[in-house]
């Protein structure tokens, strides 16, 4: 059902990949939107080594969240920082795609531990958290892309 990678020298290993998912904060979520237009979006990310699925948190309408309830597969994209082989100018970039379907999260218990997990990515603030948290997680909708299939690979922007 998913194509093969071509190039597998390039490979990136399952590990590196997760390692990817966990350590960036950031990537794109393509979606199929209307009309069958493709739809990509920058989202923040947690990657729950636990049960290996990917959350997103957002508000509960929008296009967003139209063209998933549509329609519930999408892929994410996320990509490092990378880095330059000493005396080259091109970026060395490793970069994992993640096809998948979407579920929705509904027991708010839930919900607030992985907006919990997903803020500690970008603070250690408790007392931010938990305000943040208590004001704004009534208002949250959270989702999980569940992997159906995922590949990494290292690319020399060259």
């Amino acid at each position: 059902m998913f194509r093969e990678m071509l190039r597998k020298k390039q490979a990136l290993t399952q590990e590196e990949c997760i390692e990817i998912l966990q350590n960036e904060p950031r990537g794109v979520l393509s979606v199929l939107g209307d009309d069958d237009y493709p739809y990509g979006m920058p989202l923040n990310h947690f990657y729950c080594e636990a049960d290996g699925k990917i959350y997103f948190h957002c508000g509960k309408k929008g296009y967003k969240i139209d063209a998933l309830t549509r329609h519930n597969k999408a892929s994410f994209c996320v990509y490092d920082k990378g880095f330059r082989r000493e005396g080259e100018w091109a970026l060395n970039i490793k970069s994992v795609i993640v096809f998948g379907h979407v579920e929705f999260i509904e027991d708010q218990e839930k919900i607030y531990e992985i907006a919990r997990m997903l803020s500690y990515k970008f603070t250690k603030d408790e007392a931010y958290i938990e305000h943040e948290i208590q004001t704004a997680g009534p208002r949250t909708l959270m989702f999980a892309l569940v992997p159906e299939h995922m590949t990494g690979k290292i690319v020399n922007e060259a």
